[in-house]
């Protein structure tokens, strides 16, 4: 599965196999409270380095660690033609695609809207799904995106009309949408790739090499400098962004969800919303309304629908 997915939309699937303790708790605190600060960190990204150049290094950085504990662990590393060709299908889409538009997007609009959009993942991967592998969802689970898709839109109307329609601001919000979609396209390959039962740290670093490997081609095609920015900001960023935000917390969340179930995991899709605008307030100057204060409740609501959901 890709990182954005456990991100912004984990799949609540399966019950949990065994009792919940004070390890499992310290380890959905930390999952949620670093993937609802990796919306404001990439705002240290921006500037100086293209942002097609800043996902590059990100994700090369991060491959390479993830490469190393494969050796060093000794996890399987070798893979088939055709299961190549499906992660880096999932690389291309998740990575080297809808990652640059988000942070694109934050050029434009504070790091928590990017997040909340981010919530209407879960509604287009029902619709998605549905129209091209033919899987069904739960009644209560279709209600739950909708709620989250009404949250999303309700937020993105009032950032919108807060800013005057600013195009400055639509700008970002189209572009957020944008890379949910990609985001949603990448997780019909993750399926197939979970479907092949591959190993998911030997998955993912070569997904993210595939995808950082994609980024560095475009650079170099179409003339964005690697530029370096040798500031503490942008280095501490990338450092937090590679290790913390895509091996340590993903590899922390996928040991929860295996021990305790995903059902329990997915209370990080629950929180991740609330924290990232509540960090933005503390640390952008963010002044949420009414319509914000909605859409969150909505997104929070449809999460707990979801994870409620009966399971296919």
């Amino acid at each position: 599965m890709s990182i954005v997915e456990d991100e912004t939309n984990i799949a609540a699937v399966g019950p949990a196999k065994k009792g919940v303790g004070g390890p499992d708790i310290l380890s959905l605190a930390v999952c949620s409270l670093i993937w609802s600060t990796t919306w404001f960190a990439i705002k240290f990204q921006l500037g100086v380095v293209p942002p097609v150049v800043s996902v590059a290094y990100r994700f090369g950085l991060a491959a390479l660690v993830l490469f190393a504990w494969l050796v060093i662990t000794r996890k399987p590393l070798k893979l088939t033609a055709g299961q190549h060709l499906m992660i880096a299908g999932q690389g291309m889409f998740v990575f080297a695609l809808q990652y640059p538009l988000v942070y694109v997007a934050e050029g434009h609009v504070v790091s928590a809207v990017v997040a909340v959009i981010f919530a209407s993942l879960s509604f287009v991967n029902l619709i998605l799904f549905r129209l091209t592998l033919g899987l069904k969802a739960a009644r209560l689970a279709w209600a739950g995106s909708a709620a989250g898709l009404l949250g999303v839109a309700a937020l993105s109307w009032g950032e919108a009309a807060r800013m005057h329609m600013n195009p400055d601001v639509l700008l970002g919000l189209g572009l957020a949408i944008a890379a949910v979609v990609l985001s949603a396209v990448g997780n019909l390959f993750a399926a197939k790739v979970q479907a092949m039962e591959i190993p998911v740290a030997t998955s993912t670093a070569w997904a993210m090499a595939y995808g950082a490997a994609g980024l560095a081609a475009y650079a170099l095609i179409t003339g964005q400098p690697f530029a370096f920015e040798f500031t503490p900001a942008y280095i501490g960023s990338l450092v937090y962004l590679a290790l913390f935000g895509s091996v340590a917390a993903f590899l922390t969340y996928y040991f929860l969800a295996r021990r305790t179930g995903y059902s329990f995991a997915s209370y990080i899709s629950a929180l991740t919303p609330p924290l990232a605008m509540g960090i933005s307030a503390i640390f952008e100057g963010a002044r949420w309304g009414w319509e914000a204060l909605a859409g969150l409740v909505l997104v929070v609501l449809g999460q707990y629908l979801l994870i409620r959901a009966p399971k296919a």
